[in-house]
């Protein structure tokens, strides 16, 4: 099923929580809603399901205009972060619930209803625990059941709000590869919201950044992680290094140091930004007249292959994070206090608006 949503807005009370939002969301695909609490994700999820309705704007299920219809109409699964499991049923009874209260005309009979829930516990990997009850589960355990449970009424679009989020990190990363692989079987067209980068980079087909209500930047995973439209889009993903300085004919100023920027060649003395990330930064050993940013290490964690360096500016004070190769940061035979060269790989530079052109 494709999903469209037109010119979406809601409010509550004097919060803007939608701004004129609208989206597509392709037949099968795993999409991720991603951004800052209170960016208006959850509630754009939640018009979708049909659990909230908007001030204006249509929800279209198959280009048919669905604003209208209950949430039973829409053949949706919802899952939430805390589960939201029956804990006097069993694993069994909550998977089957769905079927159970289906109006009696379109309601499996009992064997069908056992066949299925059978199916579905092997598909999550839990089948061996059936007659167990939630509060005898991990947190895991749970939200696999929780999923098991919303795909039990064959649902044409799968919601997921936060699915991990109440989970520890390594759980997190084990189920959310075990989402991906279960969704190559299914094909279910999904939505997910998450606050966490690297889940909606590692899991999605497409990711939605949203900010204040607004939709950022849509796009592939790579796409948006390395062709970022906004600051916000920049800073949001990932650990990122601003330099302040002002552009001017193809150069940007920054303190003591220099570069080249020729995607701005027009612009004229304009206030600049340029975001680094960690990893693209190359470092050196100081040499006077050498070209870059000079800092001082304050501070190495060497552990693993990647060596996490903490450098201050000899120019601003500021402080740089710089991520290398621990082999190379081994060749550097470098030591806290050392004078050492910066120098971007890779940058994007955002120029103020209002910066002559």
């Amino acid at each position: 099923m494709t999903i469209e949503v037109k010119n979406i807005n809601k409010r509550f009370g004097e919060f803007v929580a939608l701004d004129d939002v609208s989206l597509q969301f392709p037949a099968g695909e795993l999409t991720a809603l991603l951004g800052p609490s209170g960016c208006g994700k959850t509630t754009l999820l939640r018009i979708i399901a049909g659990l909230e309705h908007p001030d204006s704007g249509q929800v279209l299920l198959d280009a048919f205009d669905a604003s209208a219809r209950h949430v039973r109409e829409r053949q949706v699964g919802f899952v939430f972060q805390h589960y939201a499991l029956f804990k006097h049923m069993s694993v069994f009874e909550n998977v089957a619930f769905g079927l159970r209260v289906k109006p009696r005309k379109e309601r499996p009979s009992e064997q069908q209803i056992r066949h299925k829930v059978q199916q579905l516990l092997e598909l999550v990997q839990l089948d061996w625990l059936a007659d167990r009850f939630p509060p005898q589960l991990s947190g895991g355990q749970r939200q696999r059941i929780a999923l098991a449970r919303a795909l039990a009424v064959e649902p044409r679009v799968l919601l997921l709000d936060e699915p991990f989020g109440a989970l520890d990190a390594k759980v997190r990363k084990e189920l959310r590869r075990w989402l991906r692989r279960l969704h190559d079987e299914l094909h279910v067209t999904s939505i997910f919201v998450t606050h966490d980068q690297e889940e909606a980079l590692e899991v999605a087909d497409q990711v939605v950044l949203m900010n204040k209500g607004r939709v950022e930047q849509l796009g592939a995973p790579a796409d948006v992680y390395n062709h970022p439209a906004s600051p916000f889009v920049y800073s949001f993903l990932g650990n990122v290094n601003l330099f302040h300085g002002r552009v001017h004919e193809g150069v940007l100023a920054s303190g003591d140091a220099s570069f080249t920027v020729p995607d701005h060649a027009a612009v004229r003395n304009g206030t600049g930004i340029a975001y680094v990330r960690p990893h693209d930064l190359e470092i050196e050993r100081y040499t006077p007249g050498g070209e870059g940013i000079v800092v001082t290490l304050r501070r190495a964690h060497a552990i693993g292959p990647l060596a996490q360096l903490d450098l201050e500016r000899a120019d601003t004070a500021e402080m740089i994070d710089a991520v290398i190769p621990n082999e190379r940061y081994s060749q550097l035979h470098i030591k806290e206090g050392d004078t050492l060269l910066v120098r971007p790989r890779r940058m994007h530079v955002f120029v103020d608006q209002g910066a002559s052109i």
